[in-house]
């Protein structure tokens, strides 16, 4: 019985390990937070990936969120932050599910420093 119970644990922990493994990450996200991220740096490509899909002029789902311009505009009138955060100001965002947390600090760093753009 103990082997079996062994056995059993052996395979549930490799399993975790290797789901775990599997999991795809971005730079950002095995790097961590940046601590004074610019808008081209960091910012542009969280929005590429997670926002630009569906926030986009061709696509027509305001706030568009294509360039610095837009971005900053929503973060300032949008609640852009509140949204990825997913606290109570509306659906979170993306619609494919939150964000991990070292991205959504990059953009909150973003924003308390003033919107570095370079």
């Amino acid at each position: 019985m103990k082997k079996i119970k062994l056995a059993l644990l052996t395979l549930i922990a490799g399993l975790g390990i290797a789901l775990y493994s599997c999991e795809s990450n971005t730079y950002e996200e095995v790097a961590g937070v940046v601590e004074n991220p610019t808008y081209n740096a960091n910012v542009k490509g969280i929005m590429q990936d997670k926002c630009f899909e569906c926030h986009n002029p061709e696509y027509g789902q305001e706030p568009y969120l294509t360039n610095y311009t837009e971005v900053k505009d929503a973060c300032e009138n949008y609640n852009l932050l509140c949204r990825i955060q997913g606290t109570d100001c509306g659906d979170i965002m993306p619609t494919s599910g939150k964000m991990p947390a070292a991205r959504i600090k990059i953009i909150q760093n973003w924003i308390e420093q003033g919107y570095v753009e370079n």
